[in-house]
């Protein structure tokens, strides 16, 4: 069999003269080629998501900035620092997408949890550091402990916002000073998100090894639509 064919969604920043460019970290595209995988880079764009999805055996659901909250009824915390709209746009009908696709293996990382937890009702925490005085821990790649099912071990992580409750997902892993780190949809074969950056931590239980593990569900599945 080929390797595995994992779909990276891209980011949407602005050059300085204002114009939109699509854009992935190296370190995401060399986490899925150190664990076996190929990695394809997603554009942000809404309406092309669902048919992308025909060319991916997993997708790894990148960080970035802040989810607008407003089209949920809820209001924008001061310190958020929202995406572009059409990232936004991009990774909800992306969300919606993968919903009618159930076995298709997700790594949803940092931002990319959030976006998983959102779409399914999850509140969230807006700026950490309302709630946790020393929230800048979890910020500018500090390492911090985790314990969670998918292994336990030292962090990198860099966001302010956070689930503050799991909804229909399984709460499988906590930092250690409560903040939510991992879930995993009980309904899917491996739908999971992790609040940490496994592409840039270097302990490789809590690293390498986490992106391996959607790199091996989507082997698994790729082998099992060929033998439909």
């Amino acid at each position: 069999m080929h390797p595995p064919v994992i779909g990276i969604t891209a980011n949407l920043v602005r050059d300085p003269q204002g114009r939109l460019r699509h854009e992935v970290k190296q370190t995401y595209v060399d986490a899925v080629i150190r664990t076996g995988g190929v990695p394809i880079l997603l554009p942000a764009i809404a309406d092309i998501r669902a048919t992308l999805l025909q060319r991916c055996d997993g997708i790894l659901i990148t960080g970035g900035n802040d989810i607008d909250v407003r089209p949920f009824g809820v209001a924008l915390h001061p310190e958020a620092q929202v995406m572009e709209p059409a990232r936004q746009a991009a990774e909800f009908a992306l969300l919606r997408a993968l919903d009618a696709q159930p076995e298709l293996p997700v790594l949803g990382i940092c931002l990319g949890m959030q976006l998983m937890g959102v779409h399914a009702g999850c509140p969230l925490i807006q700026h950490l550091h309302d709630v946790k005085p020393d929230a800048d821990r979890h910020r500018f790649d500090h390492v911090h402990a985790v314990e969670s099912a998918l292994g336990s071990g030292p962090v990198a992580s860099w966001h302010h916002q956070a689930l503050a409750a799991p909804g229909p997902f399984d709460a499988i892993g906590w930092s250690d000073d409560g903040v939510l780190e991992a879930i995993r949809s009980p309904k899917r074969p491996f739908y999971v998100g992790v609040q940490w950056h496994p592409e840039r931590t270097a302990d490789v239980t809590m690293g390498d090894a986490i992106v391996a593990q959607l790199v091996h569900a989507a082997r698994e599945h790729a082998n099992a639509s060929v033998t439909r």
